[in-house]
């Protein structure tokens, strides 16, 4: 082999050992990459695990807002959820509710989730409660008064926020055909037709 065949050599392996190292260093990049991948899918995962969690039926306060009237037998009330945990939490969807008789024992009853007769449903939507903070929902039915068949003389509501598993009981001295009401998703402000 003659001299300059040996330099060809050298610059030859030399450019191979270069590539080889690059190939390296860009391997390592990737690889460290994917690090930085994991790394922010596993902080994605503790700021999940840390979200504002769900308002439990002990940190809302309910009440019943406006009462509201209209022809053709129709009957409202404005419902409304108060935050008072001392603490953020969110609410999402369309309270639960039950009616009860003057025993407190459960009477049949089926709830429709959306439009009511006094509003628009405003949509499930994800609501966060600073303290203090409250959402409201609108309830409707209609009511021909004692005697009518089918009517249910109920004397308690259950209200259930979206997600708990336990209600609060409000006395509610009405008559409500077949059992029947309407509920709009919880809100901030719900707009009312008059």
């Amino acid at each position: 082999m003659n001299e300059d065949q040996t330099t060809i050599d050298r610059r030859t392996s030399r450019r191979r050992t270069g590539r080889k190292a690059a190939r390296t260093v860009l391997a390592g990049a990737a690889l460290a990459g994917v690090g930085l991948v994991w790394a922010g899918t596993a902080q994605a995962a503790q700021s999940t695990a840390k979200a504002t969690p769900t308002c439990k039926e002990s940190a809302l306060k309910a009440t019943f807002g406006r009462q509201l009237a209209g022809g053709m037998n129709h009957q409202g009330v404005v419902i409304s959820l108060r935050n008072l945990s001392g603490r953020t939490c969110v609410v999402r969807g369309y309270p639960g509710l039950g009616l009860e008789n003057a025993s407190h024992k459960a009477v049949k009853t089926h709830v429709t989730w959306g439009d009511t007769w006094y509003a628009r449903d405003p949509g499930k939507k994800t609501i966060s409660l600073k303290d203090g903070q409250s959402v409201e929902a609108v309830v409707a039915w209609t009511h021909a008064d004692t005697g009518t068949s089918g009517a249910v003389h109920a004397s308690y509501l259950e209200i259930t926020p979206p997600a708990a598993t336990t209600h609060k009981t409000f006395a509610f001295k009405q008559w409500v055909d077949h059992g029947d009401l309407s509920v709009t998703a919880l809100a901030r402000h719900i707009d009312i037709n008059d």
